[in-house]
């Protein structure tokens, strides 16, 4: 069946240990420009506050997405960072993706999460509701042109924070993650 093709929604769970041999091979495949596994095996195995989820179809692993939770600077406000998302390639452009953002924003909103961060495609994330210009300001300065890409979307009530900068575990503290 080709990707276009419409398939079955995707079951949506939260990762478990075993799950991780296969995200290793997930990852690559995904993103075969980035290394992006010593960030998800930090992620995976650390003891911070995470939301991890993974999209099967027919039994198999198809998708993998993470939230980590965190704060802003000076405040007490509950906060969220999404990614990374990464999609089997033979199930792209086929709501997977879609189907596990959606999923976490919905138990994010239920564990009273106020706000949720992104650094992506605007295009992709203003589906969700995200919006550049959030005036809370990510870990490290961000190359001008990915200004737009810095977003957030309101969970809740619909109160932003408008200053300050995210608190993240230790894993999001590399400079690289931030830059070209």
């Amino acid at each position: 069946m080709a990707n276009s093709e419409v398939k079955s929604k995707p079951a949506i769970r939260e990762s478990r240990p075993g799950d991780l041999a296969w995200l290793e091979l997930l990852y690559p495949a995904a993103f075969p420009e980035e290394d992006l596994l010593p960030l998800v095996r930090a992620m995976l195995t650390s003891s911070a506050e995470i939301l991890s989820l993974v999209a099967e179809r027919e039994g198999a692993g198809a998708g993998h997405c993470l939230f980590t939770l965190g704060s802003i600077e000076g405040t007490g406000r509950k906060i969220a960072l999404l990614g990374p998302v990464g999609v089997d390639p033979n199930h792209q452009r086929c709501g997977i993706g879609s189907a596990m953002i959606a999923e976490g924003l919905k138990r994010l909103q239920a564990a009273k999460v106020k706000q949720v961060f992104v650094l992506g495609d605007p295009s992709y994330y203003s589906r969700f509701g995200f919006r550049p210009g959030a005036g809370v300001k990510p870990p490290y300065e961000l190359p001008q042109n990915w200004s737009d890409a810095w977003q957030t979307l309101p969970l809740g009530d619909g109160d932003v924070a408008e200053e300050g900068r995210l608190l993240l575990p230790e894993f999001w503290m590399r400079p690289e993650l931030w830059a070209e």
